[in-house]
């Protein structure tokens, strides 16, 4: 039964309170009562019906919008002056900004950030400047910071965006662990995507490598279909499989490479799945040469499927994976680097089959998603403690 505190959970647009934090809020609320607040549409709702809650819409952007943010600002101070929480948590750069100003300025005594990526580090000028100032801002009206990595804590620090005794990594690093059990094989999934493997056309023999993603430059997607390019010139049973939407609003690909994309016969396809389960079933290995992230979701799903990864040495990542035993890692932006990490796993199959043999165990064994809800839930009740 939940207690008498009330936690306000906020990210800028219902897709991540729906996926990025999938039953965490059902979960909290057996303790406390759970608000999720994010931007209006028929997502939001779906979020109330699977966790459980009750749901507010407040109006965020996720670009610089001065005027909608302040907008937002008022809405979410005069939401929380009207709920009087004990606890905003905040998840996503925008919501955080807008979600911290609005707790402090509403007088919210524990003022919670999770960071899980910093856009700023591909920024570069005035715009890099820009971004480092609003996070300063954001980290100034929290009253704990959570990264979601290590290394992403580690560059927090070294950047001095706040001070030490605010940020807090727990457990081994994400924002909401995995859930082992949804993300393992079954005889339905197994049934599924056979199905689905003939649906796509892609024989029995063929090496599937999987990205799954918004398909965005700074997701390494440029890089991922110049390296297949030439990998296919070698290797004729090899396929690309891309789940996940163009965004041409927000860090498009290039024209060449969408039409590539588009006109391969190789390289599938799909969209954006509500369910990627199947699409691990039916692949081999992971490619996620991403520029930056938090502490990504996708190479501890794929792990979870025995599908050994290659990733770039970046935040979350080179913490997921171990180079050469549960994956690959490689610079970001190499696209000769990609291609021999693809090439290693066509090739060295030894090298192969005993990354796909250690990689769900590697997850399982850090990441099961039970035990960061406690550690969260833990801290929670420490910080109202510590203001009663």
């Amino acid at each position: 039964m939940a207690g008498p505190h009330k936690i306000i959970r906020i990210t800028t647009v219902p897709i991540s309170l729906k996926v990025l934090l999938r039953k965490q809020l059902r979960f909290m609320s057996q303790y406390f009562e759970v608000v999720g607040v994010s931007s209006p549409g028929s997502i939001l709702q779906e979020v109330a019906e699977q966790e459980g809650v009750r749901t507010e819409a407040v109006n965020m952007t996720r670009a610089i919008t001065p005027i909608q943010d302040l907008k937002a600002i008022w809405s979410l101070y005069r939401l929380f002056r009207k709920e009087k929480p004990t606890i905003v948590h905040t998840h996503t750069p925008k919501a955080g900004l807008l979600g911290m100003i609005a707790g402090r300025l509403a007088r919210v005594p524990i003022r919670i950030h999770t960071v899980a990526g910093l856009p700023l580090m591909e920024a570069r000028g005035k715009k890099r400047i820009l971004l480092e100032k609003v996070e300063q801002l954001t980290y100034a009206a929290a009253t704990a910071i959570y990264p979601n990595s290590g290394n992403l804590s580690t560059f927090i620090l070294a950047n001095r965006f706040c001070a030490p005794s605010k940020v807090k990594v727990l457990g081994n690093g994400s924002s909401n662990g995995i859930d082992t059990t949804f993300f393992q094989p079954s005889p339905a999934l197994h049934e599924t995507a056979d199905r689905l493997r003939e649906s796509l056309k892609i024989a029995a023999g063929d090496f599937v490598f999987v990205f799954i993603g918004r398909l965005v430059r700074d997701k390494g997607i440029e890089e991922l279909v110049s390296a297949f390019a030439e990998i296919k010139k070698k290797h004729q049973a090899v396929r690309l499989l891309l789940v996940g939407p163009f965004e041409p609003d927000l860090d498009p690909i290039s024209p060449a490479t969408e039409k590539m994309i588009r006109e391969d016969e190789r390289i599938t396809l799909v969209g954006f799945q509500q369910d990627v389960r199947p699409y691990y079933m039916i692949s081999h290995a992971l490619a996620f040469p991403s520029y930056r992230e938090g502490f990504p979701n996708v190479p501890m799903q794929a792990g979870c499927f025995g599908l050994p990864a290659i990733v770039t040495d970046i935040n979350g990542c080179n913490e997921i994976i171990q180079d050469g035993r549960n994956g690959i890692i490689i610079p970001a932006k190499n696209v000769d680097r990609l291609r021999e990490a693809m090439t290693m796993m066509l090739e060295n199959v030894e090298l192969y089959l005993q990354m796909k043999k250690h990689a769900r165990p590697m997850i399982v064994d850090r990441y099961e998603q039970q035990h960061l809800w406690n550690l969260i839930l833990k801290e929670y009740q420490e910080q109202i403690q510590h203001v009663s």
